[in-house]
Parts: structure tokens; sequence; C-alpha cells
């Protein structure tokens, strides 16, 4: 309990006071007002956050991406101690929903150890800690493990793009808005997961980030300076037996290479995927021999590969089978 922290991203008011003018549709009466609590000393205004935790003495906090995204803030991250400090954002994981900020204390902070997300169990029991609702501090609830390697689709709010979230950890520990950033820990108290989403109208259906897609952000930032994801370059369908059908497609597995929208591009100029001439309308079967099916998709591989990796493909154009090779490139 002690490394959890409540995390606040703060706006001037008259930064506030120009989007509001800015905004079109508005009611012509309306007018810009903003409740007094939510005004500190300094003229800035709490415009939402989060929950967090310590992983390193020196004040390496992990959170989600979600929490910090707001544009134009400063951070500040509130102790259980209720010590309030000013944060820095160090990276945010342009993939998984991980981010990484950092306090500055004259003494050694408490941390949290962090564990192995690859050997949580079905059924296994844990904990989620954090803030509820940005009001009930220091809240935890247990639960079980209520199922692995999940695959949703959110966003933070209504205005927010879609994000495809892969690979989460299912618990039916009550996670509340608030709660996200904050550890979902095993019983010996190591974390295996950052609470990260829940499934609106739904009872206890809770998910989050697996702890070691953030170990990895923790190792590129301490090696790099900034977390470094790889790059393939293309958009693309996962099939199944029903597109196979619906498309009149001569496989029921793979990822069928194309775009969303007709303003898109369904592979990425000078991308690896573009250099090693994959088209759209090309099936990509297999990563490296093993198939690409719902269960694992590129974006699965993709989590498991580094900058730099060579990649073999089975590639199907037509009604010929390619085998071409790409060599991932650094994320931008």
């Amino acid at each position: 309990m002690p490394a959890v922290v409540s995390i606040v991203l703060l706006k001037p008011l008259e930064d506030l006071k120009k989007e509001f003018a800015t905004i079109k549709g508005k009611p012509k009466r309306a007018k810009f007002e903003v409740p007094p609590e939510k005004i500190n000393a300094e003229g800035l205004v709490d415009v939402g956050g989060g929950s967090g935790f310590i992983v390193d003495k020196t004040g390496i906090i992990l959170t989600n991406r979600h929490v910090i995204e707001e544009h134009g803030v400063e951070y500040a991250v509130t102790t259980s101690e209720g010590k309030t400090y000013p944060a820095k954002l160090l990276a945010r994981d342009p993939v998984d929903d991980v981010a990484i900020l950092k306090i500055e204390s004259d003494k050694k902070l408490p941390t949290i150890d962090l564990g192995n997300s690859s050997e949580v169990e079905l059924g296994q029991s844990v904990l989620a800690f954090g803030n509820a609702l940005g009001i009930f501090k220091d809240t935890v609830s247990m639960g079980i493990i209520s199922g692995l390697s999940r695959a949703v689709s959110a966003h933070g709010d209504p205005n927010a793009p879609i994000q495809e979230m892969r690979g989460l950890i299912q618990t039916d520990a009550a996670i509340n808005p608030g709660n996200s950033g904050g550890p979902l820990v095993t019983m010996y108290g190591d974390v295996i997961g950052i609470n990260a989403a829940i499934v609106a109208g739904a009872e206890n259906i809770s998910f989050a980030i697996p702890i070691n897609s953030a170990k990895r952000d923790l190792n590129d930032l301490k090696k790099y300076g900034y977390i470094r994801r790889p790059l393939f370059g293309v958009r693309y369908l996962i099939l199944n037996p029903d597109f196979k059908q619906k498309m009149n497609l001569p496989v029921a597995h793979g990822a069928l290479v194309t775009k969303e929208h007709p303003i898109d591009v369904a592979v990425v100029a000078q991308s690896p995927a573009g250099l090693a001439d994959i088209r759209e309308n090309d099936i990509i079967l297999s990563w490296n021999g093993e198939k690409i099916v719902q269960e694992k998709s590129i974006q699965d591989f993709l989590e498991n590969s580094n900058v730099g990796d060579r990649i073999k493909l089975s590639v199907l154009r037509g009604n010929k089978e390619l085998q071409k090779e790409v060599v991932l490139t650094e994320r931008k």
C-alpha cells in the first residue's frame, strides 16, 4: 500500500478558458465554470488522473498511458503519506497502455516487487490497489484471475480513438474509475499487472496489462532512454472460416493485408513490410513458421519481437505462396 500513489493532471485555468472559447456547437448561453475545490493555490485545475505505483526507490512510477494522455498538463503525485510531488513524464509506450513517470524525493521511496505475468494461473487469488473514483484513496479489492490472453477494444473517453488491447489479464477484482494505473498483485505482493480497463455494463469483468510488458519498457528506458518498439508496417484483417466464406478466400487463417478506410494505406511506404514487397490483398499465413490466427495475430507476434529481428513470412498472393523475409525497424 505505501508504494501506491495517486496521480493528478493539472492544467492552468487560463488555458481551460481558452479551450472552452474554441468549443464549437456549445449553447450560446453556456458559461465557463470550474468548482473552486478543483483549483489549487497556483491556479491549476484538476482535470483528471488515476493511480500508479513506485517500482524504484529513486521515484520511478508505472501507470497507464491513458491516465496521463491529456496534453498541455502538469503532473502531480500524492503518496499514501499525503505528500505531493511534481512529476515528470519519462516515457509513453506507443503500443501498450503503459506510461512511466518520475518524482524527486530526498529519501528512498517504498516500492513494489515486479512479478512474472507469464506464470499467472487461471483461478489464482489477486488483489487490486488504487484510488477508486479518485475519491477513495488506498482502496483494495480481492478477486481471482478469471481469464488470460484476452483481447478487447477500448477507449479512455467517448472522444478518444478506440485502442485494440491484447494479451490482457482478466480479473473479477473490482476495478473502478480512478483505479486505472494501480497494481494487480499476487497474494505474495508481487505485481503481475497494471489495472487498465473494465467492461461497461458488466459485473466484475476487468482487465490488466501484463507486468512483463512494463518490465520490457523499463529495461528500454534504462538502456536507450526511451521505449523502443518494433515496426512491421501493414494494416490487416485476421481471417476465420466466416471471412473465408463471405469473401470467397482460399484460406481460413492468416492476415489479409487491407486498409480500413479509403484514405488509409494497406502497407506503409519504406516500412519493413513495404521494403519486403508485401502488397495489399496479400494474405500473410505464418510468422517464423507459426500460423497467424485470431488467437495469435501479427500484433501478438510483434509483442515478443525486437528491433532488428529477421522474420520469415509465408505470404499467399493469388494462388501462389511466396516466402518473404523482413527486418523489423524501430517504430517512431
